[in-house]
C-alpha cells in the first residue's frame, strides 16, 4: 500500500468519525489528510507530507476557531421556533408568573421586565428553559 492510500483512508476515517460524532474539527483534520495524500501524489517524501497535513490541518481548525470566536452568540428566532408565538394569559399570579397552554402541555409564563401583569393575548419573546418571557400584544 502506498502512501498516497494510506492518507486516503486516513481522511476517509476521519470523516465517518466526523459524521458518527457531528464535531466539524474532525472534517477539518481530514482535509490535512486529503493534502498530504495529494502531496504523496505529486511524489514528495514523507516527511513533507507530514507537514502538510500538520500545516492544512491545523491551519483550518484554527482559522475555523478564529472564525466561531468572534461571531457573537445572539439568540435567534431562527433558532428558537417559539419566539414571535402567542399566547394567552388567563390571570397572572401573585408572584409576577402565569401558567398557559401552549403545543399541548402547561408552560409558566414570565412578563419581560417593565411591564405590568394584564391578560389577554402576549407574544413570546425569549424562552428560557421551561419558561416563557413575554410581551403584551
Amino acid at each position: 500500500m502506498g502512501h498516497p492510500t494510506f492518507w486516503w483512508l486516513i481522511a476517509g476515517a476521519a470523516i465517518v468519525a466526523e459524521l458518527l460524532s457531528g464535531t466539524v474539527y474532525l472534517l477539518l483534520l481530514a482535509t490535512g489528510f486529503a493534502a498530504a495524500a495529494i502531496a504523496a501524489h505529486l511524489g514528495f517524501g514523507l516527511v513533507t507530507q507530514l507537514l502538510v497535513a500538520a500545516v492544512v490541518g491545523v491551519g483550518s481548525v484554527v482559522t475555523w476557531y478564529l472564525i466561531r470566536r468572534n461571531r457573537p452568540a445572539t439568540p435567534s428566532s431562527d433558532l428558537n421556533l417559539d419566539i414571535g408565538e402567542s399566547v394567552f394569559v388567563d390571570a397572572w399570579n401573585p408572584d409576577g408568573t402565569a401558567t398557559v397552554r401552549y403545543r399541548g402541555s402547561q408552560w409558566t409564563v414570565v412578563l419581560r421586565a417593565g411591564h405590568a401583569p394584564s391578560t389577554g393575548e402576549h407574544r413570546v419573546v425569549e424562552v428560557i428553559g421551561s419558561r416563557l418571557v413575554v410581551d403584551k400584544i
